[in-house]
């Protein structure tokens, strides 16, 4: 990671990402973040890291530029820079932000590399989905999955509209573990435990259990079975599940999480008047 790597928007995603990489050896000088806000710029000039709100300025010397802005943002932030991109690698981590739209508002500029965050980056545990056009070289791709793989885990698939299937599993996925996590501890709590020791068991199983899925030799379907004694405590709350059709919800949730990302995909092309 020798490059001159610039941020269009510093927010708690691009500084997740800035954090790792100087972790992982990157010097702050070479790392240039272009933001408006003035708390923002403070925080990471306190890190040596060079500051600035002019985009133009902020992308001249750059290898690579991560546009890490709110996709209704993108129409002002990357039409301004059509003319200014010359051979920097471009990294999109604005959510529902189509390559197409990226290399429309760039003028068709190409050379663009699409990715789907999750927020456990923020705590250097993401999972992160990578895209690229065929012609994207593997040099590229190299860089593009040294810069997220400093906040965790990368995986790149081989078609862009598996984005959106990315999006449903792991980008909005850490609301549905979230989600399951206050169902257990208000069923703690239902059961006569106090909040706080609800919570903690809660949270500390859901750590374990996530650790032993990594960490084993078996899929989490065999875990399952692997503590599901017969006629057990288990079973009982795993035939409950089964009864109710968890298994299949969940699927047809992360079904409806996919086709709004489409929609939405589709949706700010439209606002942004692109194809």
């Amino acid at each position: 990671m020798d490059q001159n790597i610039t941020f269009i928007g510093g927010g708690n995603m691009a500084q997740a990402l800035i954090s790792g990489m100087i972790a992982r050896g990157l010097p702050a000088t070479r790392i240039t973040v272009s933001d408006p806000v003035p708390e923002i710029q403070e925080v990471l000039r306190q890190q040596d890291i060079n500051v600035t709100d002019n985009n133009a300025e902020a992308i001249a010397n750059a290898d690579v530029v991560v546009v890490a802005v709110k996709p209704q943002m993108l129409a002002e932030v990357l039409s301004p820079l059509a003319d200014l991109m010359t051979n920097q690698l471009v990294i999109s981590i604005a959510a529902g932000a189509t390559i197409g739209i990226f290399k429309s508002l760039l003028g068709g500029y190409d050379r663009i590399i699409r990715v789907m965050p999750n927020t456990p980056a923020l705590v250097q545990s993401g999972a992160h989905g990578l895209y690229a056009p065929d012609h994207i070289g593997q040099a590229d791709r190299d860089v593009a999955s040294q810069i997220m793989a400093a906040t965790g885990l990368t995986i790149w698939v081989d078609n862009e509209k598996k984005i959106d299937a990315v999006t449903a599993v792991s980008g909005s996925g850490p609301a549905y573990f979230f989600y399951m996590m206050e169902a257990m501890i208000q069923g703690g709590k239902n059961l006569g435990l106090d909040e706080k020791t609800a919570t903690a068991l809660t949270l500390q199983t859901a750590l374990g259990a996530a650790q032993m899925a990594i960490t084993s030799e078996n899929t989490p379907a065999q875990l399952r079975r692997n503590v599901t004694s017969p006629n057990g405590t288990t079973q009982a709350a795993i035939e409950t599940f089964d009864h109710h059709q968890v298994s299949q919800h969940i699927q047809a949730a992360l079904a409806a999480a996919e086709k709004r990302s489409a929609t939405l995909a589709e949706e700010l092309a439209e606002k942004l008047n692109t194809k």
